[in-house]
């Protein structure tokens, strides 16, 4: 916790005094502002639920998830409004966050437990009640497919999106609540008394949610100045650098989990995160962008977003079509690792070697497109060729939601008995 506030803390003075700082120092100096605040944010969220009522916590939970993504997003998307230089830039870093969850995080918990059970746990398993997340997960990526149809993120798809977001809160609320399970400084703020623990959740509320409001602008600008300054198209650092810092933690407390022996607790943390950056964050960034402009008007989308958005499209009917089965293999997980490691490559390369691919116009563009086929492809084969797989689907479609959600609404976690906060 000291470490974390540090971070926070040394942003906030340095904003505080007013002193400018060379761009990429101010990158770097801000994104730990947010790395740290984003820690502090994640651990009050977690003791919060000991206190707030179940219909708050479901709302207030859900968007303190991606508080950090939708700082740096929203300003994006603000600043589109009132300069279309910013329209590139307003979805690169939920893009970004969003091909990380998956391509990377998902597939880590899996290497962990594997490593962790010295090769003898080669799966983590879904519980019935995260078909809710499955579910919505499906019907907004079916819908998102739309958007880079259309060529813009407008307001009727912040109507829909929002909508089902407000439809998975609704459909979460229903399901039986339990305690939190509790990790690290989590603990230790819970065994205090309520009221002292009242009263440091809500600081650390406080103090994390300042330092990722006062941080997103600068860190945002400054990583556009770095960019031009070394040369590195800004888009790449504002997709992958920014997501890096606000993901980081959830990774990391999710991690955790797969380590003390809930792995499951584990991947339901990515997948909620997951639909509600899928439907709640993309939903409001034309609500910012009309608001900014003053009237209701599509936010266009270049080549290269659509581009984005109809390949982060098909990573995510991919990685709905692998979990439908309810479980995620090794074997998949190293899928989905070697896909988005593959796409990654493709964008960085053509920039770190521009002599070698001079006579390749266009090569980051099209080996876009040509990933975004391959999701579809191998999610067109697991369906084909999976009785699980196509159950599941079935399912999501057909069933009811039925089954207890583990844990709390948003982050469905295992209950933490008395062992657990000992």
């Amino acid at each position: 916790m000291g470490s974390a506030s540090a971070l926070a803390l040394q942003w906030l003075m340095i904003r505080g005094s007013g002193l400018h700082l060379p761009p990429a120092l101010e990158a770097l100096s801000s994104g730990a502002g947010i790395l740290g605040a984003a820690f502090i944010l994640s651990w009050a969220a977690e003791v919060a639920q000991l206190d707030i009522p179940r219909s708050l916590a479901i709302a207030a939970l859900a968007i303190i998830a991606v508080l950090p993504e939708y700082a740096v997003d929203l300003y994006l998307a603000w600043q589109a409004g009132r300069d279309p230089a910013y329209v590139g830039y307003a979805t690169a870093n939920m893009t970004g966050a969003n091909r990380l969850l998956i391509g990377i995080g998902w597939a880590a918990l899996v290497l962990v437990l594997w490593l962790r059970s010295r090769a003898r746990e080669t799966e983590i398993r879904l519980e019935p009640g995260h078909r809710v997340e499955l579910r919505y997960l499906l019907l907004a990526t079916a819908y998102s497919f739309a958007i880079p149809a259309k060529g813009t993120l407008s307001s009727l798809d912040a109507v829909v999106l929002l909508g089902l977001a407000g439809l998975y809160f609704r459909a979460v609320a229903r399901q039986p609540m339990e305690p939190p399970h509790l990790i690290g400084p989590a603990v230790l703020i819970a065994r205090l008394g309520t009221s002292p623990r009242r009263g440091i959740t809500a600081a650390m509320f406080l103090f994390s949610g300042l330092a990722i409001l006062l941080a997103a602008e600068p860190f945002a600008e400054s990583l556009i100045a770095t960019g031009k300054l070394l040369r590195v198209p800004e888009y790449l650092l504002i997709q992958w650098l920014a997501p890096l810092a606000s993901e980081s933690p959830e990774f990391i407390v999710a991690i955790l989990f797969v380590l003390r022996g809930s792995a499951t607790a584990g991947l339901g943390i990515l997948l909620s995160s997951k639909v509600n950056q899928w439907t709640l964050l993309v939903g409001a960034l034309p609500v910012a962008y009309c608001v900014s402009l003053g009237r209701i008007s599509g936010m266009p989308l270049d080549a290269i977003q659509v581009k984005e958005i109809f390949l982060t499209a098909a990573q995510s009917l991919f990685g709905v079509m692998v979990l439908a089965s309810f479980s995620l293999s090794l074997r998949e997980a190293g899928l989905l690792f070697v896909l988005f490691s593959g796409q990654l490559l493709t964008q960085l390369l053509p920039q770190m070697l521009p002599e070698l691919f001079a006579g390749i116009p266009g090569f980051a563009f099209t080996a876009g497109y040509v990933f975004a086929y391959a999701y579809l492809g191998f999610s067109a084969v697991l369906l084909g060729t999976s009785p699980d797989t196509r159950r599941g689907i079935l399912g999501l479609i057909r069933r009811p939601l039925e089954g207890p959600a583990p844990g709390h609404a948003i982050r469905h976690l295992p209950s933490p008995g008395r062992k657990n906060l000992s």
